[in-house]
């Protein structure tokens, strides 16, 4: 079997849980995913299959399409809703949507990003992660990324007695063109092949 399966990722998965489960259910060894979902996250995980497996580095650097929650007045060690709280800051008044949707425009275009300590890039060999755990730090790789659009999809809430404000947001992001050239003749719809 050769192709892409857009497959989605429940949330407790890892992705290489994923990939495993595949290997598997198709009984075949040529299986990746192309790109980390995080265990506390769901979504559509692209993994390929076969000879497919080959245009995995195209996949990571493609655009893709993220939709989630930010929850502002709280931050964790990891950055994400798994971690310990480090810091609460109530917000004693609610920012208007008009407000949140030119501070978001700010955060698109070319931009320099460095991936947070609790993360699965690799450096040196090992995953960020496995350096963080040990609390031990290690220089992080900055990347150039190009988000096209940062929307709010859905008016923001403020509650008075809870404080921290969930946005719903989605965003484009795309990492800096690749150099070189393509493994294979881009098409407009992959199709799984037995």
């Amino acid at each position: 079997m050769n192709g892409i399966i857009p497959l989605y990722k429940e949330r407790g998965m890892t992705s290489h849980d994923c990939v495993s489960q595949l290997r598997k259910i198709l009984h075949q060894k040529k299986v990746g995913h192309s790109g980390t979902l995080d265990p506390s996250v769901d979504g559509v995980l692209p993994v390929c299959v076969g000879s497919a497996t080959k245009v995995v580095d195209y996949l990571l650097n493609h655009r893709k399409v993220y939709r989630g929650s930010v929850t502002l007045g709280f931050s964790t060690e990891t950055e994400d809703l798994d971690g310990d709280e480090v810091d609460r800051q109530p917000l004693s008044a609610p920012f208007t949507d008009e407000a949140i949707d030119t501070v978001l425009q700010t955060l698109t275009g070319d931009l320099q990003q460095t991936p947070p300590m609790y993360s699965a890039v690799k450096v040196n060999g090992r995953k960020l992660y496995e350096y963080a755990r040990k609390h031990e730090t290690v220089e992080r790789p900055v990347r150039t990324i190009h988000v096209a659009r940062f929307d709010r999809t859905a008016p923001s809430t403020f509650d008075e007695t809870t404080a921290p404000r969930p946005l719903r947001l989605r965003w484009n992001v795309q990492r800096a063109p690749m150099s070189g050239r393509l493994p294979f003749k881009p098409v407009k719809h992959w199709v799984c092949r037995q």
